[in-house]
């Protein structure tokens, strides 16, 4: 594909510097950039490169107006990490192919099972009986929407996704391969040495706007339901657990694991490879570092890190860099008894 800068400007807006009637015909990181190629600087690091791009546009703040437009074409814009999301987005509307609508004959659809006629069923996937696929939506190679579950309109599986019994997906929504939604939940019931099932007979909920990335696994309630509200971007090798209450527009990175009957509010984020146990609370806004173990409630929104234990994220610091001091520290402490006595 290639497009003029003009209509970027006119679908996106943002006032361009140079020749509006240049062509483009990618998208790429500065060091990589040709001349027919669109960049953006967002992270002030990679300021330097600024100036040996060979980018033909670079999006870029106010800040860097003059400084960009001094080598060449420049687009500036006052969030330009938003303005090269919306212009991702733009471009791939228009060079995806688009998928023809229909139910590959491969498929299989149960009887009672409705599939709008404008959605896409591919091969070797099973629809149960009950279930709603609404219009416009993709159901990959080999995914399962089972028995009176619910895929929303526009909302995309992509190759083996499991959308379980009873459990629904809302509008616009993006599950990568692998996803497992509705799995039975952790629950066991201990007797004399032995473990006796508990059966989980809720199911989960997932609002719009939900993505969810490659090989999450979101588990049905034991008796209510599993929530994700509207919005929420659930990164891959994600675990949450039974009963589990998400709010909306919360982040979460890759190898988080949350324990059931756990509720995190809106507008958090969660960093990678944390942890988060069962049956407490996090309000909203709270944004918790990589590698942090969460074994409380979370009262006051802030940002927190740490895993011996977590903790406020300036308190944290602080006795982070005091622990790397302790060795000397107790020798100095040795040496000062051995003066004494």
């Amino acid at each position: 594909m290639s497009v003029a800068l003009s209509d970027i400007v006119a679908a996106l807006g943002g006032e361009l510097l140079g020749d509006a009637s240049a062509r483009i015909d990618a998208i790429a990181p500065l060091d990589g950039a040709g001349p027919s190629a669109i960049s953006f600087l967002a992270n002030p690091r990679y300021r330097s490169q600024l100036g040996s791009t060979r980018a033909g546009c670079v999006i870029v703040a106010p800040a860097l107006r003059d400084e960009a437009a001094a080598r060449g074409a420049a687009l500036v814009t006052p969030d330009p990490y938003l303005y090269f999301a919306r212009l991702t987005q733009w471009w791939a509307v228009r060079t995806r192919a688009a998928l023809p609508a229909g139910v590959h004959p491969g498929a299989v659809v149960e009887e009672g099972a409705y599939i709008d006629p404008t959605a896409r069923v591919e091969a070797l996937a099973f629809v149960g009986a009950g279930a709603v696929v609404e219009a416009g939506t993709v159901v990959g190679a080999q995914s399962f929407v089972g028995r009176a579950a619910r895929v929303g309109a526009g909302s995309r599986l992509a190759a083996r996704v499991v959308l379980g019994e009873r459990c629904t997906l809302g509008q616009r929504c993006i599950v990568h391969s692998g996803v497992v939604i509705g799995a039975d939940g952790f629950g066991f019931a201990p007797d004399q040495g032995r473990w006796e099932k508990i059966e989980q007979l809720g199911a989960v909920r997932i609002g719009d706007d939900v993505e969810i990335g490659a090989n999450t696994c979101i588990d049905r309630g034991a008796l209510g339901d599993t929530v994700i509200e509207d919005g929420v971007k659930l990164d891959n090798l994600i675990q949450i657990a039974h009963n589990v209450h998400i709010g909306a527009h919360t982040a979460i990175a890759g190898c988080v694991a949350i324990a059931g009957s756990t509720r995190i509010g809106r507008h958090c984020t969660i960093a990678g490879a944390s942890s988060v146990v069962g049956h407490i609370e996090l309000v909203d806004h709270v944004h918790v570092s990589a590698c942090t173990l969460v074994s409380r409630s979370i009262r006051q929104p802030g940002r927190y890190s740490g895993s011996f234990p977590f903790d406020d994220n300036a308190s944290w610091e602080k006795n982070a860099a005091t622990l790397r001091q302790l060795h000397a520290l107790r020798e100095r402490l040795k040496a000062l008894e051995k003066k004494i006595s």
